[in-house]
């Protein structure tokens, strides 16, 4: 599995969740159309169609010598496993239902059908402070904003203040596609954390060198350092503030 498939199903709860179940079941099936053709040397398309019609393995060894009882005795076992992998999927599914999971999942897929849409909008990494005065200062000024966010409770908050989110780490390339840095005027590395915004400039830079880069730094030491990573603009909360920012965005 590649590092960009792994990212996005890290972020599909529902589908992680019945990754598992749905694996074993298929490995039941193989394992028992594999034990048919063994034990009773028929072809796989016989052996498949015995999942579906087991009654012919008794038709077959009245016309062929064999393992009749053990054959019986394998598909009895087939079939509960098939019966037990199947019940774990439906309670996988069941589960996401109730439990909002689904509802969950299908906000995200229409989240990012929309973010898809966007061109020349400000992708905002990170929900402390300085990144939600910008977004929220954007978002009034009528810009499209996208917020990436690690934290599942400041993500929930970044939803509740009306803002478009992408639960994830910045720092990996597959959570910046979802927010759609291709298309993105500007990228704001907004996290309290240095260290963690210059690899956030150094990735954006990459993915896209059209967009302004806005990296916030805790001390003028990471100023040179983060304008030799990409920065258009080095931010340093007791010089410039998260309104400044968005005022320069707004102008």
């Amino acid at each position: 599995m590649s590092s960009a498939e792994g990212g996005a199903l890290s972020k599909r709860p529902l589908l992680r969740r019945a990754l598992l179940p749905m694996v074993v079941f298929v490995g039941v099936v193989a394992v028992t159309i594999a034990g048919f053709v063994a034990l009773a040397g028929i072809d796989i398309v016989e052996a498949a169609y015995w999942l579906i019609t087991p009654e012919n393995i008794g038709i077959h060894f009245r016309d062929n010598e064999g393992p009749e009882t053990v054959t019986k005795g394998f598909a009895v076992v087939s079939r509960l496993a098939q019966i037990v992998t199947g019940l774990w999927i439906g309670q996988t599914v069941a589960s996401a239902l109730f439990g909002g999971q689904l509802t969950e999942e299908l906000k995200r897929v229409t989240q990012e059908k929309k973010i898809a849409t966007f061109s020349d909008h400000v992708v905002i990494c990170g929900y402390g402070m300085f990144g939600e005065t910008i977004a929220y200062q954007l978002n009034g000024a009528g810009k499209d904003v996208v917020v990436i966010e690690s934290d599942d409770d400041k993500a929930s908050q970044v939803e509740r203040d009306g803002h478009l989110v992408v639960d994830g780490d910045a720092r990996q390339e597959p959570t910046l596609e979802r927010a759609g840095i291709e298309n993105a005027g500007t990228v704001v590395a907004a996290i309290d954390d240095s260290n963690v915004n210059l690899q956030i400039s150094v990735l954006a830079s990459q993915l896209a060198p059209d967009a302004t880069l806005i990296v916030r730094v805790g001390e003028q030491t990471y100023a040179s350092t983060a304008r030799r990573a990409g920065a258009d603009t080095v931010v340093i909360p007791e010089i410039m503030s998260g309104s400044d920012i968005a005022g320069e965005l707004t102008d």
